[in-house]
């Protein structure tokens, strides 16, 4: 008989308004919710895959049906890893666990991560694309904002042009930019002299997934972080000497239990460690939200693209996100299963 019920959904939520990064334009963002009951208590997870693999709802649905029996077998969360693939259908599961978990043993989420109080985090809050004067313009907006993050297209002159209309915009931040792989290496040394100028903290995959060896010995001034070139644990030695920091995503890497394991050996190989996020709700970000408590950088505004979040939400206030025990890992989060 089986331990666990599996149940899923298919959700879509649109973008405020359209978001581009090099090579994409989103206006939407397609989630899958997974829900785990033991008949008494259930259990929720959210993801949104990783779209540059095809790793959209189809796929995760499809994935989720794959294993459905073994799933409903009751896995613990390291049977689990075994049992699935990386990426947004273990991702939605793995959550659902914890916070099956949670609710049973009647301890938050955060506590059975081994974190006592989960402090309020700086999260960085993402310009998408544009001109450079509106790009400065969505700065101003973010008035609360300590820590911005700029998408790249590629276009070097323009590139440039939009950080140095951010940065002229917002003297007071720390600033990050995300190159999403538009970048060759030997357009890596104008593209840093001029964010190093603009006192940029962070410059967030400029080469393509697959190139990673052409950092190899690069001297640069500023942070490179690995994003599409770190999916899952087994890519974190191969960052060393070529990176400085790894940005963990949930559904790259397949869930919270990954993710965790990722903070600490990125930590123990002298790797700086960021937490980031697919768009989607504040239920993807509740457990995201876990892993930033090990983190240099926080980048968890997903929701603040959309529409509409859904209730409960996590805050954003200060520019800081803070994640209350309603919203995902504990009994205050669902009430029990019919």
């Amino acid at each position: 008989m089986a331990r666990f019920s599996l149940h899923y959904r298919v959700e879509t939520h649109r973008l405020s308004a359209p978001f581009r990064i090099s090579g994409f334009t989103f206006e939407t963002s397609d989630v899958v919710v997974a829900e785990l009951s033991d008949g008494e208590f259930t259990g929720r997870g959210e993801a949104a895959g990783v779209y540059y693999f095809g790793d959209d709802s189809d796929h995760i649905v499809a994935e989720i049906e794959a294993h459905r029996h073994a799933i409903e077998d009751g896995p613990d969360r390291e049977d689990l890893r075994r049992l699935m693939p990386a990426g947004g259908a273990r991702n939605a599961v793995d959550c659902a666990l914890w916070d099956l978990e949670a609710k049973r043993e009647g301890v938050p989420a955060h506590r059975l991560a081994g974190i006592a109080d989960p402090k309020p985090l700086i999260t960085t809050f993402t310009l998408g694309a544009d001109e450079p004067e509106v790009m400065a313009e969505g700065a101003r907006r973010y008035a609360d904002a300590r820590a911005i993050k700029v998408k790249l297209t590629g276009e070097l002159r323009l590139d440039i042009a939009r950080v140095e209309a951010i940065r002229a915009a917002r003297p007071d931040v720390w600033l990050g930019v995300d190159a999403n792989q538009g970048y060759t290496r030997d357009q890596l040394d104008p593209l840093v002299e001029a964010l190093n100028t603009h006192r940029v903290s962070l410059l967030e995959q400029p080469l393509a997934r697959g190139r990673e060896a052409d950092l190899e010995g690069y001297r640069c001034p500023i942070p490179i972080a690995a994003d599409e070139s770190a999916l899952t644990l087994d890519d974190v030695a191969g960052l060393v000497a070529r990176f400085d920091v790894i940005n963990i995503k949930l559904d790259k890497c397949g869930g919270l239990t990954e993710a965790l394991l990722i903070a600490r050996e990125a930590k123990s190989l002298g790797l700086g460690v960021m937490v980031g996020n697919m768009v989607g709700t504040s239920l993807a970000m509740a457990p995201a939200f876990i892993v930033g408590q090990h983190c240099d950088v926080v980048d968890l505004d997903g929701p603040t693209f959309l529409i509409a979040d859904r209730e409960p939400s996590v805050e954003y206030r200060d520019g800081m996100i803070r994640c209350p025990d309603d919203v995902w890992g504990s009994r205050a989060a669902l009430p029990a299963a019919a």
